[in-house]
This record gives C-alpha cells, structure tokens and sequence, in this order.
C-alpha cells in the first residue's frame, strides 16, 4: 500500500497545487475585478494602488495563476506563503491571538500551503516539469551532436 502511495504522491501533490492556485487566483481576481463576490462579497473592488489591499490582491492573481499553471512554483509560491504570513500578523493576529477568532484561517492556511509547495515544488502536471524536462532532451541531444576532439 506504501509503495502504491508514494507512486503517486507526485499526482497528489500536483492536484493539491492546482486547487491552492486557484483558490487564491480567485481571491485576486475577487478583489481587483469584482468577479465571484467581490471584496467581501460586497461585488465591490480594492482601489487602485491602496496599500496593502491592492498589491495582496496582485500577488494573489499572478501568484495564484503561476502556481495553478506549475510555473514558477517556488519562487511564486514563496511570495505568496510571505504575504499571507503578512497578512495574518498585520491584520489579523492584531485582534485576537487565535486565528479561528481573528477571522486569520484562510491566511494561516494559504501560508503553510504555499510554503509546503516552496519545499515540494510542483509535483506532476506542472509546467515546470515540462520545461525542465524539454531543456534536459535538448542538453542530452547538442551533447550527442558535439564532436569529439583529440
């Protein structure tokens, strides 16, 4: 049964990428569109350049959208896990210390996601794999082509 779980541990880890994208590419898009609710459900947006609700709801988009796609993942999701630390002690944990009183659940668990996948990378179905792998065929081929000199 191990064996069979570590096999795919790769997939799992890939969907489990896919759906903490999402979720926060649709935070982003929330905020900065209007779309799914809007800022707090209110169908209303952030304001242009307001600080710091207009770049969170940036970095969740671009962030959420890179890390969705397995792109970048790392370095995406780096971002992403220190602005939801950010998050979380600036304007949450400054009303409460528990995140189930402060209203911080969502932040606390966006950060240790987004960390998680800084330690994992993308797992299966990312494109970071994909790119790695066409660049390791291309390396493999112009070394097979380079002659060989005496």
């Amino acid at each position: 049964m191990t064996a069979r779980l570590n096999a795919a541990q790769p997939y799992a880890l890939g969907l489990f990428r896919m759906v903490v994208g999402l979720l926060f590419a649709c935070h982003g898009a929330a905020s900065l569109f209007g779309v799914l609710g809007g800022t707090f459900g209110t169908g209303g947006t952030v304001q242009t350049g307001t600080w710091p609700s207009w770049y969170a709801a940036v970095i969740e988009l671009v962030g959420g959208v890179l890390v969705l796609l397995g792109l970048a993942t790392r370095a995406a999701a780096l971002i992403a896990s220190g602005s939801m630390a950010y998050a979380y002690f600036k304007v949450h944990q400054p009303h409460a210390l528990w995140p189930i009183e402060n209203g911080g659940e969502p932040a606390a668990i966006f950060c240790w996601a987004f960390l998680l996948l800084v330690f994992t990378g993308s797992g299966a179905f990312g494109l970071d794999r994909l790119l790695a792998r066409r660049s390791t065929a291309q390396s493999e081929r112009a070394a097979e082509q380079t002659p060989v000199t005496a």
